[in-house]
């Protein structure tokens, strides 16, 4: 059964930090970091096609974030760029299926004026409905519709759902044939 989503979008963004007694006592995760080739070029990516807010806040980098307190730190390094594999990615969430759809087929249309490197079909997997692209970066983001909500809020209030000990199945990763395209 879905909800509505517009209900299930939180308001204020935040979670309780619960008592922990690790060595390191943060207040939030504040920001991540990728690599871009140029600065002008990702930034009308970003902007434009994947609707974020970028701020250039020094001469190698500027920080892009799409309404919450945690930004990712784009910083250019040139031919330096490191590639990325898909299960390196950025996840944005839509309203809905149709949206997973619409943003599929404009990342088709627009796969030239944007440098888009990649963009796999849409599909579903871990309850979510959705594809992934590679920018021109080598940056993997993944457009995904959620059909319970926010799926933040779900993993969290599950809980663990297996063990430290059990081993991984890198078999059950058909992700990790997945790289970016070269140059």
């Amino acid at each position: 059964m879905e909800i509505n989503i517009e209900d299930a979008i939180p308001t204020d963004f935040t979670a309780p930090v619960p008592e922990r007694n690790s060595h390191v006592k943060p207040f939030c995760l504040g920001h991540g970091t990728l690599e871009c080739f140029s600065l002008k070029e990702s930034r009308k990516f970003y902007e434009e096609f994947l609707g974020l807010e970028c701020r250039r806040h020094a001469k190698p980098s500027m920080s892009v974030r799409l309404g919450m307190r945690f930004h990712i730190v784009c910083v250019e390094v040139g031919d330096a760029v490191h590639p990325c594999n898909v299960l390196n990615h950025w996840g944005l969430d839509v309203k809905s299926r149709e949206s997973v759809d619409e943003a599929y087929q404009a990342a088709l249309k627009y796969k030239d004026q944007y440098k888009i490197r990649q963009v796999l079909e849409p599909h579903e997997q871990h309850s979510v409905y959705s594809f992934y692209l590679e920018d021109l970066d080598h940056n993997w983001w993944e457009i995904q519709y959620y059909p319970n909500g926010f799926q933040h809020d779900d993993f969290f209030d599950f809980g663990d759902r297996f063990s430290d000990d059990e081993k991984v199945d890198l078999s059950a990763l058909p992700e990790l044939n997945i790289f970016g395209k070269a140059d």
